[in-house]
Protein backbone atom coordinates (compact mmCIF):
# COMPACT_ATOMS: atom_id res chain seq x y z
CA UNK A 1 0.00 0.00 0.00
CA UNK A 2 1.41 3.74 -0.91
CA UNK A 3 0.32 6.76 0.96
CA UNK A 4 0.02 8.57 -2.20
CA UNK A 5 0.54 7.77 -5.94
CA UNK A 6 1.12 11.24 -7.79
CA UNK A 7 0.51 11.59 -11.33
CA UNK A 8 2.78 14.34 -12.81
CA UNK A 9 6.39 14.86 -11.93
CA UNK A 10 6.40 18.25 -12.81
CA UNK A 11 6.81 21.65 -10.30
CA UNK A 12 3.61 20.39 -8.54
CA UNK A 13 4.52 16.89 -8.36
CA UNK A 14 7.93 17.32 -6.90
CA UNK A 15 6.58 20.01 -4.21
CA UNK A 16 3.77 17.29 -3.09
CA UNK A 17 5.86 14.00 -3.39
CA UNK A 18 8.93 15.73 -0.99
CA UNK A 19 6.51 17.56 1.05
CA UNK A 20 4.87 13.89 1.50
CA UNK A 21 7.92 12.27 2.03
CA UNK A 22 9.30 14.62 4.58
CA UNK A 23 6.38 13.26 6.28
CA UNK A 24 7.26 9.71 5.92
CA UNK A 25 4.91 8.96 3.60
CA UNK A 26 5.77 7.04 0.74
CA UNK A 27 4.94 7.62 -2.78
CA UNK A 28 5.38 6.43 -6.02
CA UNK A 29 5.23 8.68 -9.59
CA UNK A 30 3.84 8.58 -12.35
CA UNK A 31 5.46 10.89 -15.40
CA UNK A 32 5.32 9.78 -19.35
CA UNK A 33 6.94 13.36 -20.35
CA UNK A 34 3.85 14.70 -22.09
CA UNK A 35 3.95 17.90 -20.49
CA UNK A 36 6.89 20.88 -21.01
CA UNK A 37 6.18 23.57 -18.78
CA UNK A 38 8.08 22.84 -15.71
CA UNK A 39 11.06 21.65 -18.24
CA UNK A 40 10.92 25.03 -20.28
CA UNK A 41 9.82 27.04 -17.65
CA UNK A 42 11.86 30.46 -16.66
CA UNK A 43 12.51 29.33 -13.32
CA UNK A 44 12.33 32.73 -11.53
CA UNK A 45 10.75 33.73 -8.33
CA UNK A 46 9.69 37.20 -7.97
CA UNK A 47 7.34 39.08 -5.68
CA UNK A 48 6.34 42.13 -7.64
CA UNK A 49 4.30 41.92 -10.72
CA UNK A 50 6.83 44.75 -12.53
CA UNK A 51 4.48 45.43 -15.17
CA UNK A 52 1.67 47.34 -12.78
CA UNK A 53 3.79 47.68 -9.55
CA UNK A 54 1.58 45.35 -7.21
CA UNK A 55 2.46 42.40 -5.16
CA UNK A 56 1.97 38.48 -5.52
CA UNK A 57 -0.27 36.81 -4.04
CA UNK A 58 1.07 35.31 -0.69
CA UNK A 59 4.72 35.81 -1.88
CA UNK A 60 6.27 36.48 2.10
CA UNK A 61 4.61 33.29 3.08
CA UNK A 62 5.98 31.83 -0.56
CA UNK A 63 9.18 32.60 -0.38
CA UNK A 64 10.10 31.91 3.46
CA UNK A 65 9.09 28.39 2.53
CA UNK A 66 10.64 27.94 -0.81
CA UNK A 67 14.03 28.43 0.33
CA UNK A 68 13.61 25.99 3.17
CA UNK A 69 12.31 23.76 0.30
CA UNK A 70 14.52 23.30 -2.15
CA UNK A 71 17.81 23.99 0.36
CA UNK A 72 16.73 20.87 1.63
CA UNK A 73 15.91 18.90 -1.60
CA UNK A 74 19.36 20.24 -2.88
CA UNK A 75 21.06 18.56 0.06
CA UNK A 76 18.89 15.63 -0.30
CA UNK A 77 19.90 15.45 -4.22
CA UNK A 78 23.42 17.20 -3.57
CA UNK A 79 22.80 19.18 -6.75
CA UNK A 80 22.81 22.93 -6.86
CA UNK A 81 19.61 24.56 -8.62
CA UNK A 82 18.24 27.33 -6.29
CA UNK A 83 19.99 30.69 -7.08
CA UNK A 84 19.73 34.00 -5.23
CA UNK A 85 19.65 36.24 -7.94
CA UNK A 86 18.74 40.03 -7.58
CA UNK A 87 16.36 40.93 -10.38
CA UNK A 88 17.47 44.61 -11.74
CA UNK A 89 14.27 46.38 -13.45
CA UNK A 90 15.88 48.45 -16.14
CA UNK A 91 14.17 52.22 -16.38
CA UNK A 92 14.06 54.26 -19.67
CA UNK A 93 12.87 57.45 -18.48
CA UNK A 94 13.13 59.34 -15.52
CA UNK A 95 9.30 58.89 -14.88
CA UNK A 96 9.96 55.42 -15.18
CA UNK A 97 12.28 55.91 -11.86
CA UNK A 98 9.76 57.84 -10.34
CA UNK A 99 7.18 55.73 -10.75
CA UNK A 100 9.29 53.02 -9.01
CA UNK A 101 9.81 55.34 -6.10
CA UNK A 102 6.41 55.85 -6.15
CA UNK A 103 5.69 52.04 -5.55
CA UNK A 104 8.31 51.24 -2.89
CA UNK A 105 6.31 52.95 -0.30
CA UNK A 106 3.27 50.92 -1.53
CA UNK A 107 1.77 48.56 1.69
CA UNK A 108 3.01 45.54 1.02
CA UNK A 109 5.50 46.28 -1.73
CA UNK A 110 8.40 47.80 0.52
CA UNK A 111 10.36 44.42 1.52
CA UNK A 112 10.58 43.92 -1.48
CA UNK A 113 11.90 46.82 -3.74
CA UNK A 114 14.84 48.46 -3.34
CA UNK A 115 14.58 52.21 -2.88
CA UNK A 116 18.12 52.77 -3.88
CA UNK A 117 18.96 53.10 -7.72
CA UNK A 118 21.68 50.39 -8.81
CA UNK A 119 23.94 52.58 -11.12
CA UNK A 120 25.92 49.47 -12.22
CA UNK A 121 27.37 49.09 -15.62
CA UNK A 122 27.27 46.59 -18.32
CA UNK A 123 29.43 46.34 -20.79
CA UNK A 124 26.83 45.27 -23.57
CA UNK A 125 23.39 46.96 -21.54
CA UNK A 126 22.87 50.91 -22.00
CA UNK A 127 21.43 51.73 -18.99
CA UNK A 128 21.60 55.51 -18.82
CA UNK A 129 18.67 55.67 -16.48
CA UNK A 130 20.35 52.94 -14.32
CA UNK A 131 18.18 50.01 -12.23
CA UNK A 132 15.95 49.47 -9.86
CA UNK A 133 16.35 46.10 -7.93
CA UNK A 134 13.99 43.79 -6.40
CA UNK A 135 14.97 41.94 -3.42
CA UNK A 136 14.53 38.50 -2.26
CA UNK A 137 14.05 37.43 -5.94
CA UNK A 138 16.15 34.54 -7.54
CA UNK A 139 15.49 31.70 -10.08
CA UNK A 140 15.16 27.97 -9.81
CA UNK A 141 17.03 26.15 -12.81
CA UNK A 142 14.16 23.54 -13.60
CA UNK A 143 16.22 21.53 -15.66
CA UNK A 144 18.67 20.46 -13.08
CA UNK A 145 15.93 19.86 -10.55
CA UNK A 146 13.39 17.74 -12.84
CA UNK A 147 16.36 15.73 -14.24
CA UNK A 148 17.86 14.97 -10.44
CA UNK A 149 14.68 14.35 -8.98
CA UNK A 150 13.48 11.68 -11.80
CA UNK A 151 16.90 10.22 -11.69
CA UNK A 152 16.72 10.43 -7.85
CA UNK A 153 13.36 8.63 -8.27
CA UNK A 154 14.56 6.31 -11.21
CA UNK A 155 17.34 5.55 -8.39
CA UNK A 156 14.82 4.07 -5.94
CA UNK A 157 11.96 2.94 -8.07
CA UNK A 158 9.35 5.14 -6.93
CA UNK A 159 9.14 6.35 -10.93
CA UNK A 160 6.78 4.91 -13.68
CA UNK A 161 6.87 6.35 -17.07
CA UNK A 162 4.01 4.36 -18.10
CA UNK A 163 0.72 6.73 -19.52
CA UNK A 164 -1.73 7.09 -16.65
CA UNK A 165 -5.05 4.73 -17.73
CA UNK A 166 -7.60 6.51 -15.51
CA UNK A 167 -10.17 3.73 -16.67
CA UNK A 168 -8.75 1.01 -14.88
CA UNK A 169 -8.79 3.03 -11.35
CA UNK A 170 -11.01 0.92 -9.19
CA UNK A 171 -12.65 2.44 -5.48
CA UNK A 172 -12.44 -0.13 -2.82
CA UNK A 173 -12.72 0.64 0.64
CA UNK A 174 -10.53 3.16 2.37
CA UNK A 175 -7.93 3.17 -0.79
CA UNK A 176 -7.76 2.87 -4.60
CA UNK A 177 -6.54 -0.01 -7.06
CA UNK A 178 -4.95 0.71 -9.87
CA UNK A 179 -3.64 -2.68 -12.15
CA UNK A 180 -1.43 -4.23 -9.56
CA UNK A 181 -1.49 -1.04 -6.89
CA UNK A 182 -2.71 -0.24 -3.93
CA UNK A 183 -3.06 3.78 -3.09
CA UNK A 184 -4.42 5.56 0.10
CA UNK A 185 -4.25 8.86 -2.75
CA UNK A 186 -3.99 9.75 -5.60
CA UNK A 187 -2.49 13.25 -6.35
CA UNK A 188 -2.93 14.44 -9.96
CA UNK A 189 -0.70 17.15 -10.81
CA UNK A 190 -0.53 17.00 -14.17
CA UNK A 191 -0.16 20.68 -15.99
CA UNK A 192 -2.09 21.35 -18.65
CA UNK A 193 -2.54 17.79 -19.11
CA UNK A 194 -5.52 18.26 -16.77
CA UNK A 195 -7.84 18.98 -19.62
CA UNK A 196 -7.73 14.80 -20.56
CA UNK A 197 -8.29 14.18 -16.87
CA UNK A 198 -12.41 12.83 -16.90
CA UNK A 199 -12.18 13.70 -12.90
CA UNK A 200 -10.84 17.30 -12.52
CA UNK A 201 -10.99 18.28 -16.78
CA UNK A 202 -13.91 20.10 -16.54
CA UNK A 203 -12.33 22.91 -14.19
CA UNK A 204 -11.13 25.98 -16.35
CA UNK A 205 -7.65 25.59 -16.93
CA UNK A 206 -6.99 27.74 -19.85
CA UNK A 207 -3.63 27.04 -20.63
CA UNK A 208 -0.83 29.66 -21.58
CA UNK A 209 1.57 29.07 -24.30
CA UNK A 210 5.02 30.71 -23.32
CA UNK A 211 7.89 30.33 -25.64
CA UNK A 212 11.79 31.58 -24.69
CA UNK A 213 15.05 31.39 -25.71
CA UNK A 214 18.63 29.91 -24.46
CA UNK A 215 21.15 32.40 -26.25
CA UNK A 216 25.49 32.18 -25.60
CA UNK A 217 26.69 36.02 -25.54
CA UNK A 218 30.19 35.90 -25.16
CA UNK A 219 30.70 39.99 -24.57
CA UNK A 220 27.83 39.74 -22.01
CA UNK A 221 28.84 39.64 -18.11
CA UNK A 222 25.76 39.54 -15.91
CA UNK A 223 25.64 38.89 -12.36
CA UNK A 224 21.55 39.70 -12.25
CA UNK A 225 18.43 38.83 -14.26
CA UNK A 226 17.48 42.24 -16.39
CA UNK A 227 14.10 43.01 -16.36
CA UNK A 228 12.21 44.66 -19.38
CA UNK A 229 10.15 43.43 -21.72
CA UNK A 230 12.05 40.64 -21.73
CA UNK A 231 13.62 38.99 -18.88
CA UNK A 232 17.85 38.01 -19.60
CA UNK A 233 18.80 35.94 -16.58
CA UNK A 234 22.57 34.41 -16.45
CA UNK A 235 22.56 30.70 -16.38
CA UNK A 236 26.88 30.43 -17.09
CA UNK A 237 29.38 29.77 -19.57
CA UNK A 238 28.09 33.14 -21.19
CA UNK A 239 24.78 31.22 -21.49
CA UNK A 240 21.72 33.35 -20.86
CA UNK A 241 17.73 32.43 -21.18
CA UNK A 242 15.40 34.95 -22.81
CA UNK A 243 11.78 34.89 -21.90
CA UNK A 244 8.97 35.13 -21.92
CA UNK A 245 5.84 35.16 -24.78
CA UNK A 246 2.53 34.48 -23.30
CA UNK A 247 -0.21 33.07 -26.57
CA UNK A 248 -3.35 31.87 -25.13
CA UNK A 249 -5.06 30.36 -28.50
CA UNK A 250 -1.72 27.92 -29.09
CA UNK A 251 -2.08 25.09 -27.36
CA UNK A 252 0.46 22.92 -29.16
CA UNK A 253 4.06 22.60 -27.25
CA UNK A 254 5.85 23.58 -30.93
CA UNK A 255 8.43 26.63 -30.64
CA UNK A 256 7.12 29.53 -33.63
CA UNK A 257 9.03 31.75 -35.72
CA UNK A 258 6.71 34.87 -34.09
CA UNK A 259 7.64 34.32 -30.81
CA UNK A 260 11.29 33.90 -32.02
CA UNK A 261 10.93 37.04 -33.70
CA UNK A 262 9.33 38.87 -31.01
CA UNK A 263 11.67 37.61 -28.76
CA UNK A 264 14.70 38.70 -30.45
CA UNK A 265 12.88 42.22 -30.83
CA UNK A 266 12.32 42.75 -26.85
CA UNK A 267 15.73 41.34 -26.36
CA UNK A 268 17.38 44.17 -28.46
CA UNK A 269 15.85 46.83 -26.24
CA UNK A 270 18.09 45.37 -23.62
CA UNK A 271 21.69 43.73 -25.31
CA UNK A 272 24.13 45.54 -27.17
CA UNK A 273 26.06 42.86 -28.17
CA UNK A 274 26.29 39.78 -30.88
CA UNK A 275 24.83 36.54 -29.86
CA UNK A 276 23.98 32.85 -30.64
CA UNK A 277 20.45 31.04 -30.99
CA UNK A 278 21.48 28.12 -29.43
CA UNK A 279 17.71 26.62 -28.11
CA UNK A 280 14.38 27.59 -28.63
CA UNK A 281 11.99 25.93 -26.06
CA UNK A 282 8.18 26.26 -25.98
CA UNK A 283 5.37 24.86 -23.31
CA UNK A 284 2.03 25.23 -21.91
CA UNK A 285 2.03 26.96 -18.64
CA UNK A 286 -1.47 25.58 -16.54
CA UNK A 287 -2.98 28.89 -16.13
CA UNK A 288 -6.70 29.74 -14.65
CA UNK A 289 -8.74 32.85 -15.24
CA UNK A 290 -8.53 34.54 -11.84
CA UNK A 291 -4.69 33.71 -11.46
CA UNK A 292 -4.76 31.26 -8.82
CA UNK A 293 -3.99 27.62 -8.48
CA UNK A 294 -6.11 24.66 -8.27
CA UNK A 295 -6.23 22.72 -5.33
CA UNK A 296 -7.78 20.31 -3.52
CA UNK A 297 -9.89 17.11 -3.15
CA UNK A 298 -12.81 15.74 -5.34
CA UNK A 299 -15.82 16.13 -3.25
CA UNK A 300 -17.46 12.83 -4.60
CA UNK A 301 -14.02 11.01 -4.52
CA UNK A 302 -12.48 11.50 -1.36
CA UNK A 303 -9.54 9.70 -2.45
CA UNK A 304 -8.80 11.69 -5.19
CA UNK A 305 -6.46 14.96 -4.80
CA UNK A 306 -5.76 17.93 -7.36
CA UNK A 307 -2.42 20.44 -7.29
CA UNK A 308 -2.32 22.42 -10.63
CA UNK A 309 -3.07 25.96 -11.98
CA UNK A 310 0.57 27.20 -10.77
CA UNK A 311 0.72 29.31 -13.76
CA UNK A 312 3.63 31.49 -14.44
CA UNK A 313 5.12 31.01 -11.01
CA UNK A 314 5.45 27.21 -10.00
CA UNK A 315 8.39 27.95 -7.95
CA UNK A 316 7.06 30.13 -6.33
CA UNK A 317 3.86 28.88 -5.65
CA UNK A 318 4.50 25.13 -5.75
CA UNK A 319 5.79 24.10 -1.88
CA UNK A 320 3.32 26.37 -0.24
CA UNK A 321 0.50 24.84 -2.29
CA UNK A 322 1.56 21.39 -1.58
CA UNK A 323 2.09 22.24 2.05
CA UNK A 324 -1.61 23.23 2.08
CA UNK A 325 -3.14 20.41 0.37
CA UNK A 326 -0.86 17.67 2.38
CA UNK A 327 -1.84 19.87 5.59
CA UNK A 328 -6.01 19.78 4.34
CA UNK A 329 -5.47 15.66 3.44
CA UNK A 330 -3.74 14.25 6.56
CA UNK A 331 -4.91 16.89 9.26
CA UNK A 332 -8.18 18.93 7.61
CA UNK A 333 -6.91 22.33 7.93
CA UNK A 334 -8.63 24.24 5.47
CA UNK A 335 -7.19 24.96 2.06
CA UNK A 336 -6.89 29.07 0.76
CA UNK A 337 -10.35 29.97 -0.03
CA UNK A 338 -9.08 31.95 -3.13
CA UNK A 339 -7.14 28.39 -4.04
CA UNK A 340 -9.12 25.73 -3.03
CA UNK A 341 -11.23 23.81 -6.66
CA UNK A 342 -14.87 24.31 -4.27
CA UNK A 343 -14.58 28.02 -5.30
CA UNK A 344 -16.11 27.20 -8.42
CA UNK A 345 -19.43 26.43 -7.27
CA UNK A 346 -20.78 26.30 -10.47
CA UNK A 347 -19.04 23.30 -11.65
CA UNK A 348 -20.94 19.83 -12.13
CA UNK A 349 -18.96 16.98 -10.08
Amino acid sequence: MVDYLIVGCGLAGIAFGETASQHNKSILFFENNSQRSSKVAGGLYNPVILKRFSGVWRAQEQLDLLQVFYGNLEKKLNTRFNFNTPVYRKFFSVEEQNDWFLATDKVGLTPFLSSKLVSKKYKAIDSPFNFGEVLQSGYVDTEILLSSYRNYLKENNLLSEDTFDYSVIEFKEGYIQYKDIKAKNIVFAEGYGMTANPYFGHLPLKGTKGELLIIKAKNLDLDAIIKASVFVLPLGNDLYKVGATYNWADKTNEPTEEAKKQLLENSKEILQCDFEIVEHLAGIRPTVADRRPLVGTHPKYPNLHLLNGLGTRGVMIGPDMAKQLFENIEFGKPIDSSADILRFKKVKW
